[in-house]
């Protein structure tokens, strides 16, 4: 055998490539010859070896992915041979670590590189801490090799003393990596080597233990569930030959209900209720249906959550800003809340948290249009507040055993949606939306409006009685939210019990703004498309919201952009759109057509509305919100049309009685007002409300026609930017209305730049945004005199203009 060769005595050996294999000095290896690589080093090293004495030599090294590992390590072929399976093969020794250098040729098809032995010598004698990582090594190799049970190389890891040596005996573990591996190979300080194989082995043994204990409770759990199937079986075997003989069972039942109610965190009074139904079930036979009742109604008990409570969040700005970035506007309510909950926290923070029994709960009645955003903001409240929510949609519901529930002797009977509203929160303590609270009606089953009298009380909802439970449940402590699109549709007692926050619409700005913001993205994800693929630009937007949408919420927006997403979806899958595409307010008419809500002022003179004397532009409040109306008053022909006074258009009696004191007011001042007061004796008056199949009713429309009868008898055309709204009397006094903010939304969406209201409603406007009113000449009048003024144009020429006759 050739000398040892120093660490700085230069090789030149044939290449042995391992792919994705590593063998360390120490390790002996078989290699099948059938592989080209190793044959053909194993020959170049057979023949190097016969001009030179010992073994023949190879170098080891790792190929990993097609790359060589710059440090190899110098192996020499043992015995060339079989293989177990028949095989040629050759057993090779790892002798030492190599530093590989440059090619170079040599004997045989292999390839030669020239390498330096590296140093691996460990300092002697052995420091401190080697030595105690020497004996963890050991500790940790033997402990995984009793758990393989390999005690025969047990003893043979304890007999190594040498570091390099015991660090490179790692290379037999299984559990390595290859990089792992390689990292040894290339560790030459053998302590460096020797932790890294300790780190190695112990995280190791550490995700066993892991996977040994996860075994292990999987296994104990299937050995329990099976044992209780068994048992459970066993069980019910007995149970059968039990109920041949006395009714044990029904015994064993009212046992297990008896021990859940003692267990359970019940009030004492709904305990003693519980167990007195105990009592009666341990009683009442098996066949009596009475036991289905006593049973359902013990389990519907024990499922409320009697004394379970959310922690209110008593971050004040923190609740607001998610109010805030949830929805935009709707500042009454927000600042309703923030109220709500700066009280709360101080209450709490006295130690006020309960007074006569009772906690401070809320009842707002959110009342506004469709599509303004009540019931997400129901949502947002229990998130800002932290609490769970609950939606109980009250729409079409008649029956009053709806809310309090029905008694227990009715087949079916069921709690009420309120105790069922708790029971799906799990707290005592939730936000309760009450959905369409002004859709509730009354037949023959009772007012389910008038069962929501005590709910909605705060000072009584604390003993709220179920019909189904009959025992106290403390609602105090519940939020109520009730949604409404009209108020006068919600009885006066109930609507006496809830404070009342309006919604009364979104201005231009703020759609743009929740479009942006919320609808947009939205309606993004539901087409499928990509936030940088479709882009809105901001004009297109606001022509989206004033000229193909005119309405208080957004729902139609919402649909007008989605359907303009589908379109450009679409196109895009045609191959007729590139994307990302940006929309401007000129690509709108050609996506989803032309606008639908062109403004009175916009069109052109000879097509408006108010081109023609006779016609009057009004402002109207409906369950949509508010709304532009028109008035159109004509005289019929003295020959063939009969006097008095037509009215058409659906109208109430209220509006009914204002056109006539809007006709007996010309009468009695037409002089004055320099009007032809003799058409109105002797021709018939008809005033018609377009939209003749929408009923109309109020008295806010006295201006709007008295308006419109003075421009039809004076031949004055009334302005187009003029709309107006008011109550008038008989001596042309103009009285208040309600509905100003919706009123002059509705005004600001058709384009109307100048409005008329009473003079007693100037304190209305302190509620209407101020960028609505930086857009609106708004005059506040007290007599309708001031009105024409305002509102008819001067006379082109002193003739009364040829009117259509009145049917």
């Amino acid at each position: 055998m050739a000398a040892e060769s120093t660490p700085s005595t230069p090789l030149t050996l044939p290449v042995l490539p391992l792919d994705d294999e590593v063998v360390l000095p120490g390790m002996v290896v078989p290699l099948d010859l059938n592989d080209n690589d190793v044959r053909a080093a194993v020959e170049a090293a057979q023949a190097a070896a016969r001009s030179e004495p010992g073994k023949p030599r190879v170098l080891l090294v790792p190929r990993i992915d097609g790359a060589y590992a710059g440090t190899g390590v110098l192996g020499t072929v043992e015995q060339v041979g079989r293989l177990a399976d028949g095989d040629p093969g050759a057993l090779i020794r790892g002798r030492g670590r190599v530093k590989i250098g440059a090619g170079t040729t040599g004997p045989g098809a292999a390839l030669w590189v020239e390498g330096t032995r590296i140093d691996e010598s460990a300092p002697d004698p052995l420091p401190g801490h080697v030595t105690e990582l020497v004996k963890e090594y050991k500790a940790l190799a033997t402990a995984w090799l009793r758990k393989r049970g390999a005690w025969q190389v047990v003893d043979r890891v304890q007999a190594i003393e040498d570091v390099s040596a015991l660090a490179d005996n790692s290379g037999y573990s299984p559990f390595l990596t290859t990089a792992q591996k390689v990292e040894l190979l290339e560790t030459a300080d053998p302590v460096a080597r020797l932790k890294a194989a300790t780190r190695q082995l112990r995280d190791h043994l550490a995700e066993q233990d892991v996977a040994e204990t996860i075994a292990k409770d999987v296994q104990e759990g299937v050995d329990k569930q099976q044992r209780e199937f068994l048992l459970r079986r066993q069980l019910d075997a007995v149970r059968k030959e039990l109920r041949d003989l006395n009714g044990e069972e029904q015994g064993e039942e009212s046992d297990d209900y008896r021990a859940r109610v003692e267990a359970a965190d019940l009030p004492e009074k709904v305990r003693e209720a519980a167990l007195k139904e105990v009592d009666k079930l341990e009683r009442s036979s098996d066949q009596s249906p009475e036991g289905s009742w006593i049973r359902t109604w013990l389990d519907t008990v024990l499922e409320l959550p009697w004394n379970e409570r959310t922690e209110d969040v008593y971050d004040i700005r923190g609740a607001k800003a998610i109010l805030d970035a949830e929805h935009a506007g709707l500042d009454d309510v927000k600042e309703r809340i923030t109220e709500y909950l700066a009280v709360r926290k101080r209450r709490s923070d006295r130690g006020l948290g309960v007074v006569g029994g009772r906690r401070g709960g809320a009842v707002l009645a959110l009342v506004g249009p469709p599509g303004v955003g009540k019931t997400s903001l129901g949502e947002s409240v229990a998130h800002a507040m932290g609490r769970k929510f609950v939606r109980v949609a009250l729409g079409g519901v008649r029956d009053e055993a709806e809310i309090r529930g029905h008694r227990r002797t009715y087949v079916g009977a069921l709690p009420g949606r309120i105790v069922r509203a708790i029971k799906e929160a799990g707290a005592m303590n939730p936000v309760v939306l009450l959905d369409e609270i002004d859709k509730v009606g009354s037949d023959f089953r009772g007012d389910p409006a008038a069962a929501l009298l005590e709910v909605l009380d705060p000072a009584q909802n604390h003993t709220f009685r179920d019909h189904y439970l009959e025992v106290e449940l403390d609602l105090s402590d519940v939020v109520f939210l009730a949604t409404a699109n009209v108020l006068e549709a919600i009885p006066e007692a109930l609507l006496d019990r809830m404070e009342l926050v309006r919604l009364d619409g979104y201005t231009e700005d703020e759609k743009v703004v929740i479009a942006r913001d919320h609808l947009l993205p939205r309606q993004l994800e539901r087409a499928g498309l990509a936030k940088d693929e479709v882009t809105l630009d901001e004009s297109a937007l606001r022509k989206l919201a004033g000229e193909y949408t005119r309405e208080a919420g957004v729902r139609t927006l919402e649909r007008s952009i989605a359907r303009l997403l589908r379109k450009i979806a679409a196109q895009h899958e045609l191959a007729e759109r590139e994307l990302p595409f940006t929309v401007h307010e000129e690509h709108l008419r050609d996506l989803i057509g032309r606008p639908h809500h062109v403004p009175e002022s916009a069109q052109d003179p000879a097509e408006r509305r108010t081109a023609v004397p006779g016609v009057a532009t009004g402002l109207a409040v409906t369950g949509a919100g508010g709304d532009v109306l028109f008035v159109e008053a004509s005289l019929a022909d003295p020959e063939t049309g009969a006097a008095g006074l037509t009215l058409t258009g659906q109208l109430g009696d209220v509006m009914k009685e204002s056109a006539q004191i809007a006709l007996s007011f010309l009468r009695s001042h037409g002089a004055e007002l320099e009007l032809p007061v003799a058409d109105l004796k002797d021709r018939g008056v008809h005033i018609h409300f377009p939209a003749g199949a929408v009923p109309k009713d109020g008295p806010s429309a006295g201006v709007t026609m008295t308006t419109a009868l003075a421009s039809l008898l004076s031949g004055r055309l009334v302005r187009t930017d003029v709309a107006m709204t008011g109550e008038v009397s008989l001596t042309g006094r103009v009285l208040p209305i309600g509905g100003v903010k919706q009123k002059l939304l509705a005004a600001h969406r058709a384009g109307v730049t100048t409005v008329v209201i009473p003079k007693r409603n100037e304190a209305d406007l302190d509620d209407v945004p101020a960028e609505v009113l930086d857009k609106l000449d708004v005059h506040a009048v007290t007599d309708v005199r001031q009105v024409l003024e305002l509102a008819l144009s001067p006379a082109t020429n002193g003739a009364a203009p040829e009117v259509p006759v009145a049917a």
